[in-house]
Protein backbone atom coordinates (compact mmCIF):
# COMPACT_ATOMS: atom_id res chain seq x y z
CA UNK A 1 0.00 0.00 0.00
CA UNK A 2 1.45 3.12 -0.80
CA UNK A 3 1.72 6.09 1.52
CA UNK A 4 -0.48 8.70 1.75
CA UNK A 5 0.67 12.17 0.60
CA UNK A 6 0.51 15.13 3.24
CA UNK A 7 -2.34 16.74 0.88
CA UNK A 8 -4.39 13.15 1.23
CA UNK A 9 -3.62 13.24 5.44
CA UNK A 10 -4.82 16.83 6.27
CA UNK A 11 -8.43 15.81 3.54
CA UNK A 12 -8.93 12.43 5.75
CA UNK A 13 -8.30 14.28 8.74
CA UNK A 14 -10.50 17.49 7.81
CA UNK A 15 -13.30 15.03 7.01
CA UNK A 16 -13.02 13.07 10.32
CA UNK A 17 -13.17 16.57 12.46
CA UNK A 18 -16.09 17.36 9.98
CA UNK A 19 -17.77 14.16 10.86
CA UNK A 20 -17.44 14.27 14.57
CA UNK A 21 -18.75 18.07 14.67
CA UNK A 22 -21.70 17.24 12.54
CA UNK A 23 -22.37 13.93 14.00
CA UNK A 24 -22.02 15.14 17.32
CA UNK A 25 -24.96 18.45 16.27
CA UNK A 26 -27.29 15.55 15.12
CA UNK A 27 -26.88 13.65 18.20
CA UNK A 28 -26.99 15.73 20.98
CA UNK A 29 -29.12 19.05 19.85
CA UNK A 30 -31.23 17.19 17.59
CA UNK A 31 -31.82 13.52 18.78
CA UNK A 32 -31.23 13.27 22.29
CA UNK A 33 -33.70 16.02 22.90
CA UNK A 34 -36.66 14.08 20.95
CA UNK A 35 -35.19 11.34 22.75
CA UNK A 36 -35.99 12.48 26.24
CA UNK A 37 -39.29 14.32 24.96
CA UNK A 38 -41.11 11.02 24.70
CA UNK A 39 -43.86 10.22 22.35
CA UNK A 40 -45.70 13.93 23.15
CA UNK A 41 -42.59 15.19 21.17
CA UNK A 42 -42.52 12.62 18.30
CA UNK A 43 -45.83 13.38 17.46
CA UNK A 44 -45.68 16.80 17.45
CA UNK A 45 -42.33 16.32 14.90
CA UNK A 46 -44.13 13.50 13.20
CA UNK A 47 -46.63 15.87 12.63
CA UNK A 48 -44.68 17.60 9.95
CA UNK A 49 -45.51 14.71 7.77
CA UNK A 50 -48.35 16.25 7.23
CA UNK A 51 -47.20 18.48 4.71
CA UNK A 52 -46.28 15.61 2.27
CA UNK A 53 -49.95 14.77 2.39
CA UNK A 54 -48.77 11.82 4.77
CA UNK A 55 -51.27 12.19 8.01
CA UNK A 56 -51.33 9.10 9.89
CA UNK A 57 -49.14 7.53 12.38
CA UNK A 58 -47.32 10.94 13.34
CA UNK A 59 -45.84 9.51 16.69
CA UNK A 60 -44.29 6.67 14.05
CA UNK A 61 -42.47 9.32 11.84
CA UNK A 62 -41.28 11.48 15.10
CA UNK A 63 -40.03 8.47 16.45
CA UNK A 64 -38.46 7.68 12.85
CA UNK A 65 -36.80 11.22 12.54
CA UNK A 66 -35.73 10.71 16.45
CA UNK A 67 -33.38 7.81 15.80
CA UNK A 68 -32.33 8.68 12.67
CA UNK A 69 -30.92 11.91 14.38
CA UNK A 70 -29.72 9.99 17.23
CA UNK A 71 -28.57 6.59 15.83
CA UNK A 72 -27.15 8.76 12.20
CA UNK A 73 -25.70 10.94 14.52
CA UNK A 74 -23.40 8.42 15.76
CA UNK A 75 -23.02 6.40 12.87
CA UNK A 76 -21.54 9.38 11.45
CA UNK A 77 -19.26 10.03 13.97
CA UNK A 78 -18.12 6.53 13.84
CA UNK A 79 -17.71 6.48 10.14
CA UNK A 80 -20.22 3.48 10.19
CA UNK A 81 -22.34 3.25 7.20
CA UNK A 82 -21.91 6.95 6.63
CA UNK A 83 -23.48 6.88 3.23
CA UNK A 84 -26.65 5.77 4.14
CA UNK A 85 -26.75 7.51 7.49
CA UNK A 86 -26.18 10.54 5.43
CA UNK A 87 -28.87 10.10 3.20
CA UNK A 88 -31.39 9.60 5.91
CA UNK A 89 -30.35 12.49 8.10
CA UNK A 90 -30.74 14.37 4.30
CA UNK A 91 -34.58 13.47 4.16
CA UNK A 92 -34.89 14.14 7.61
CA UNK A 93 -33.50 17.58 6.96
CA UNK A 94 -35.68 17.95 3.51
CA UNK A 95 -38.92 17.57 6.05
CA UNK A 96 -37.70 19.51 8.79
CA UNK A 97 -37.20 22.26 5.43
CA UNK A 98 -40.60 22.19 4.31
CA UNK A 99 -42.06 22.17 7.70
CA UNK A 100 -40.09 25.19 8.84
CA UNK A 101 -41.07 26.94 5.83
CA UNK A 102 -45.14 26.02 5.51
CA UNK A 103 -45.58 26.65 9.06
CA UNK A 104 -44.18 30.03 8.42
CA UNK A 105 -41.09 29.86 10.53
CA UNK A 106 -39.20 32.25 8.72
CA UNK A 107 -35.65 31.78 7.02
CA UNK A 108 -33.75 32.20 10.76
CA UNK A 109 -35.40 28.77 11.42
CA UNK A 110 -35.36 27.75 8.04
CA UNK A 111 -32.12 28.08 7.27
CA UNK A 112 -30.29 25.62 9.38
CA UNK A 113 -32.57 22.16 7.82
CA UNK A 114 -31.40 24.12 4.55
CA UNK A 115 -27.84 23.96 5.29
CA UNK A 116 -27.64 20.44 6.88
CA UNK A 117 -29.59 19.34 3.14
CA UNK A 118 -26.42 20.24 1.56
CA UNK A 119 -23.93 19.14 4.01
CA UNK A 120 -25.71 15.63 4.37
CA UNK A 121 -25.80 15.56 0.31
CA UNK A 122 -22.18 16.20 0.00
CA UNK A 123 -21.42 13.97 2.67
CA UNK A 124 -22.78 11.10 0.50
CA UNK A 125 -20.64 11.80 -1.90
CA UNK A 126 -17.51 12.58 0.02
CA UNK A 127 -17.51 9.36 1.96
CA UNK A 128 -16.19 9.07 5.49
CA UNK A 129 -12.16 9.33 4.84
CA UNK A 130 -9.68 6.93 5.85
CA UNK A 131 -10.29 7.30 9.35
CA UNK A 132 -13.65 5.30 9.74
CA UNK A 133 -14.87 2.48 10.24
CA UNK A 134 -15.79 1.91 7.17
CA UNK A 135 -12.54 1.89 6.07
CA UNK A 136 -11.27 -0.68 8.40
Amino acid sequence: MAALSPLSKQKNFGLLVFRIAIGAIMLIFHGYPKLIGGPSTWEGVGGSMGYLGINFLPVFWGFMAMAIELVGGLLIILGLWHRPASFLLMLTMIVAYIHHTAAGDGWGVAEKPFILIFVFFVMIFTGPGKYSVDKR
